[in-house]
């Protein structure tokens, strides 16, 4: 049975997934199947720097790549203004990426055509969200700390 899955997922299909995908803020991603460095894509957006997105994780810093650092098949890599390169990854940075990647899935589909002249990802404008609400409920849970306290053992008598 596990063979016939690897025998499915090694179809034609499979060859597009091969290549070296780049997202970049103008909403364009594009498909690279020969070897890239980073330094090559920072050179054409001297502004921005590359990610990979298996690194990016909701409160974590943004991770950039090495200049000389050569980008990995089969992976996505998202180009991220150089404003945020100390900054930690917000949920509305994430929300901004997985937009922009539906709508370049329902491009790639067939989908209706939609005017390129307005970049897609757009991090400047995003705003975290902090309700005083939802910060005043964050302030009142408490975490779990276990109290340790010394065990009085009583002394054994021998007989």
């Amino acid at each position: 049975m596990g063979n016939y899955i690897s025998c499915t997922l090694a179809g034609p299909g499979s060859k597009n997934s091969r290549g070296i995908k780049v997202i970049f803020p103008s909403g364009e991603i594009q498909q690279f199947q020969e070897p890239i460095k980073a330094a090559e894509l920072m050179l054409e957006m001297p502004s921005f720097f590359v990610v990979n997105t298996r690194s990016l994780q909701i409160g974590r810093r943004f991770s950039a790549l090495n200049a000389d650092e050569e980008l990995e098949f089969s992976n996505v890599y998202v180009m991220i203004p150089m404003k945020k390169l100390n900054s930690a990854v917000s949920a509305a940075d994430m929300g901004a990426l997985l937009i922009t990647a539906n709508a370049a899935a329902k491009r790639a589909s067939g989908g209706r055509k939609e005017s390129p002249s307005q970049p897609k990802l757009n991090l400047d404008d995003i705003e975290e969200y902090s309700s005083p609400e939802v910060m005043h409920r964050l302030s009142l849970c408490r975490s779990k700390k276990p109290l340790l306290e010394t065990i009085a053992e009583e002394p054994v008598c021998s007989r």
